[in-house]
């Protein structure tokens, strides 16, 4: 085995962590590309699928506060001072389409009232890192810096939006969805990172 100075990826039961290790290689793996390829659908993908809250359910709970509903369905990274990050999930109808954009989107109507209730990101810009800080897989602490852990965010977004058609239009067709979202006020409308886009027949 080829040993040269550089990260590799070690992923634990309780989280993901980088650790430095010796290789000969110049030209080894991206560890951050490694990480998202051994943990994505490995590990991000069924903690979402556990912890997805339904949209509509959510947008109630969060009546009674941003917190009380964080505390119970979300985590907040970074302190008091950070938004609430959600794992959603739901359905409805796609209203407008927007993929003239690098930073595509889908506006979706999940209660019927012919009014966007949400926003799914297409990419291939996607905003944001609700995908990394959604769940306690990815510890900052684990990370060299905060330049590692912005890499991070932006390769999960990028592996997430890579499962999505670029041709296959979404306007007018019912999805269902799973994905993250990052809140800081109750009444903000959800921009979801989606992991996964299915059309409805």
């Amino acid at each position: 085995m080829l040993f040269a100075t550089g990260l590799a990826v070690a992923l634990s039961l309780s989280g993901c962590k980088l650790v430095k290790t010796e290789s000969a290689d110049a030209s080894a793996a991206d560890p951050i590309a490694t990480l998202v390829s051994e943990s994505f659908e490995a590990k991000l993908l069924p903690a979402l699928s556990e912890k997805a809250v339904d949209l509509l359910a959510l947008r109630d709970a969060l009546k009674s506060g941003l917190d009380s509903t964080g505390s119970q369905y979300g985590l907040r990274v970074g302190g008091a001072g950070g938004g609430w990050n959600f794992a959603v999930k739901g359905r409805g109808k796609v209203i407008v389409e927007n993929r003239v954009s690098k930073a595509a989107v889908a506006e979706v109507d999940l209660d019927g009232d012919g009014t966007a209730d949400v926003i799914l990101q297409l990419g291939p810009v996607v905003k944001g890192t609700a995908l990394r800080d959604v769940t306690p897989l990815y510890d900052f602490s684990a990370f060299r810096d905060q330049i590692e852990y912005a890499r991070l965010g932006r390769a999960l977004n990028d592996r997430a939006v890579s499962t999505i058609p670029a041709d296959k239009p979404l306007n007018g067709k019912t999805v269902d969805f799973l994905g993250a979202t990052v809140l800081r006020s109750a009444g903000e409308k959800p921009l979801v990172t989606p992991v996964r886009i299915e059309v409805m027949p």
